[in-house]
């Protein structure tokens, strides 16, 4: 028997990501055949209250899970509900009555809370014997605000858990893509040798949002696309993309080496921040064709808002394998598409035999698509048709949704049920995310003193334009901005 207990189980990111994953899950014939999912939050519900809560998520949000009336009818039947005052002790003797007591059984305890509630949670859950034996905890992003609070949130959390009991969520390693990167990188024996400083001019890694803060506003405009994106999403990816092979696929030796890829990271001074970052805020343009507001008059946001909703890092990484190779790192709201992806740059050849006619020839590139659409493409140069020798580039192209007719498991879902499966593999370990923590530190610490560093975009463009200069000083462009000669 497997219990699932949502901790703010009527909250935004209950209804659109976790129940739907769930869902999804029962459909599949995922989840353990007596599984229980109880809700929690302050509201007083009962179960039934709830599970129409439930049914309402899953008919809004969960469309692709194909469902049955009789398997939602199924599905609602495991579902029930518990109120929870994190300060309130009788509350969890209540939830206690309702989770199965024996320890060798597994229970996952889901915290979609704020992080100043992380440990009142964990503490009562530890006082009422709820996470002994075979219990796990999952607790989103944002775990703290710099190195300093995210390290004493995590010393409180290993007060009442062990680190193997603690399951911190990044969505984007959920990722179909993100998995592929694994075997992209690790089962293919072509790419190995060309994967360091000898072969690869650069890296770039870009995550684009057409979105503004939405609904989010207060919250965003507290945390910022440096915290927001560029602490977890980013440097998870650059973490993959840059580690060493490691000893197997077990979790531990997987974050071994990811973790010494962000140790590895070079530490910025206050020199280099203003030399090798560039943050920006968005202003009212068109996404699309259609006109946007600027984020200083979103809703929740101040009018002198200082907050960055765009980020863009060259970034270094000591060791032999990537010493000298810049990665370039951006991310972006109301920028001009929505898109995920992570370009490998190789180096130009050493000398073209096709005469000074052909103009600059680009480097040969390989180019992985996370979102929207998953593929995976190596450009490499080819003649055109016709008389006489015209180069262009033509793309070896492995299309996920063509070569294969298998389901598509959201990231949601996949971190789910590895977290009921107790699969650590795409969680955050301490010692990660203190690594990515010390990094951005120094970034953060900069800005703050530099009232003057924020510079401004258009809505619906890439950004800044110091974003482009700060590749054009090394001879590099981002992808969308280079033209073929």
């Amino acid at each position: 028997m497997t219990t699932f207990v949502l901790f703010g189980g009527t909250g935004d990111l209950a209804k659109r990501k976790i129940i739907p994953a769930l869902y999804s899950a029962f459909v599949n014939g995922r989840l353990d055949p007596e599984f229980t999912f109880i809700g929690a939050a302050r509201e007083a519900l009962s179960d039934e209250d709830f599970r129409k809560r439930v049914a309402t998520s899953i008919e809004t949000y969960a469309a692709k899970a194909n469902g049955t009336k009789e398997q939602l009818a199924a599905f609602l039947n495991l579902v029930g509900y518990t109120k929870i005052d994190a300060k309130n002790p009788e509350d969890f003797e209540v939830l206690k009555s309702r989770v199965n007591a024996d320890t060798s059984k597994a229970k996952l305890f889901y915290l979609a809370i704020g992080p100043d509630i992380f440990i009142p949670v964990v503490e009562q859950l530890s006082k009422h014997g709820l996470v002994e034996g075979n219990a796990r905890v999952v607790v989103e992003k944002p775990l703290g605000r710099d190195a300093k609070s995210a390290k004493e949130i995590n010393s409180a959390l290993r007060t009442y858990l062990n680190e193997n009991q603690i399951y911190r969520i990044d969505h984007y390693l959920g990722k179909e893509m993100v998995q592929n990167l694994f075997a992209l990188r690790f089962a293919n024996s072509f790419l190995e040798p060309l994967w360091n400083r000898k072969w690869i001019q650069d890296v770039q890694i870009s995550i684009s949002e057409q979105v503004g803060v939405e609904t989010r506003g207060d919250f965003y405009d507290k945390t910022g696309a440096l915290r927001d994106m560029v602490q977890n999403h980013l440097l998870q990816l650059v973490s993959i993309v840059a580690m060493e092979p490691p000893v197997n696929a077990n979790p531990d030796a997987i974050r071994d080496e990811k973790v010494k890829v962000l140790r590895a990271l070079r530490k910025f001074t206050a020199d280099d921040v203003s030399k090798k970052t560039v943050r920006g805020q968005y202003r009212a343009g068109a996404v699309d064709g259609k006109p946007v507001i600027g984020y200083q008059n979103e809703p929740g946001v101040p009018a002198s808002s200082r907050a960055e909703t765009f980020v863009a890092i060259r970034a270094e990484i000591d060791n032999w394998r990537w010493a000298g190779v810049p990665f370039y790192l951006r991310t972006g709201k109301r920028m001009a598409s929505r898109c995920a992806e992570i370009t490998i740059n190789f180096k130009p050849i050493p000398y073209s035999i096709f005469g000074k006619g052909q103009g600059p020839l680009r480097s040969n590139r390989l180019v992985i698509t996370l979102q929207p659409e998953e593929s995976v493409q190596l450009f490499m140069k080819a003649k055109e048709p016709g008389e006489g020798i015209r180069l262009s580039d033509v793309a070896l192209n492995l299309d996920f949704a063509e070569a294969s007719n298998l389901r598509r498991v959201e990231s949601y879902e996949r971190l789910l049920l590895d977290a009921l499966h107790g699969d650590l593999t795409l969680f955050v370990r301490d010692d990660e995310l203190g690594a990515a923590w010390e990094w951005i530190d120094p970034i953060m610490n900069a800005w703050e003193n530099d009232a003057e560093g924020l510079k401004s975009y258009i809505a619906g463009s890439w950004g800044p334009a110091a974003a482009s200069y700060l590749l054009a000083q090394h001879g590099a462009a981002w992808g969308e901005e280079y033209v073929e000669g």
